[in-house]
């Protein structure tokens, strides 16, 4: 039996159903998945570029890397492992990994990061008073480390760094048509499969200590006025190349998840790092030059009596399944 037939075809197809959970940079989800015999394969979808928002495919590439990691994390709590070969076809660059699976019994932290994925949501509003025990941060950081990342806590002497390129980032997105005509087309959305939501989207404030990416249409109101005691890390790696940035979307993926198991909620912000001059100068000044800055991570926990988010939504999971990649 090859694993292109019953029962691995059931396997992938419950794995897929969740892996299709994984964040995405402005829920694009730039994926596809093809079952072959010699085990699963994901590939970028190139029509789902987001040209202006990620000149240089950084947050596509992350993105697939936490669908990636969030199959892994499917396949271990059905009962198999899978071995990971990164790039594996230099003549096909959408190519980005292939996936060898074996059999293994599930751990407890095998069930409890799976169903993690389906609590887990980006939420952007402002989070509550209470402080995030150093134990979670200690725990979330240590997620990242086994995908080659480094979880980096921002000490508040050094957020307003994370707050100067946030504001400048924003300011300079503000003024780009191109920019502002691709965020029109891809937030704001109501009854999509992709997207992000009006409904989930929080108007921005001007009294954020880091402001978040503005996007359209926001519907979420966010009336919270308590402190926030928010915790700020920047999710680093060593190299800078396309395996690093997929890698670091793994990484990026166990560290959200992680949180989630916490009950912590968490969301990205990486619009400054699109940018070449604030990147390099989060990196000189957060990062002492001495990793790259891949995203940014903002943990808390919600204020007592705050609403649960609706669930944004995502493709069905047979609109990502290309039927003839690597034939």
């Amino acid at each position: 039996m090859t694993v292109a037939t019953t029962p691995y075809i059931d396997i992938f197809t419950d794995a897929l159903d969740m892996a299709v959970r994984a964040p995405s940079v402005h829920n694009t989800q730039p994926w596809r998945w093809s079952l072959r015999e010699d085990g699963i394969h994901l590939y970028a979808d190139a029509t789902r570029h987001l040209a202006v928002t990620d000149p240089a495919q950084r947050a596509l590439l992350m993105s697939c890397g936490a669908a990636l990691h969030h199959m892994r994390v499917a396949l271990a709590m059905l009962g198999w492992s899978a071995e990971v070969t990164y790039l594996p076809d230099d003549a096909v660059p959408d190519h980005l990994a292939a996936l060898a699976l074996s059999p293994r019994q599930p751990t407890a932290r095998d069930i409890e990061l799976a169903a993690a994925i389906s609590h887990r949501q980006s939420d952007r509003r402002r989070y509550g008073a209470r402080p995030v025990p150093q134990a979670h941060v200690r725990e979330v950081s240590s997620a990242a480390r086994a995908f080659g990342a480094a979880a980096r806590q921002v000490p508040p002497d050094l957020r307003s760094e994370l707050a100067t390129a946030a504001r400048t980032a924003s300011l300079r997105h503000a003024a780009d048509p191109a920019y502002l005509h691709e965020l029109a087309v891809w937030s704001g959305r109501h009854g999509t499969p992709d997207g992000v939501p009006a409904a989930n989207t929080p108007v921005q404030r001007s009294d954020a200590e880091v402001a978040v990416r503005r996007f359209e249409s926001p519907e979420l109101a966010d009336l919270a006025t308590q402190p926030e005691a928010a915790e700020w890390l920047v999710l680093c790696t060593i190299g800078d190349d396309r395996q690093a940035r997929l890698q670091a979307g793994e990484a990026a993926s166990a560290l959200l998840l992680s949180a989630t198991a916490l009950g912590l909620s968490s969301s990205l912000q990486s619009e400054p790092l699109a940018m070449p001059d604030l990147r390099a100068r989060l990196r000189r000044h957060v990062l002492a030059d001495c990793a790259y800055p891949q995203t940014m991570v903002r943990l808390g926990w919600l204020p007592p009596g705050a609403a649960p988010l609706p669930h944004t939504p995502r493709r069905p999971a047979a609109d990502v399944i290309d039927t003839h990649a690597g034939r």
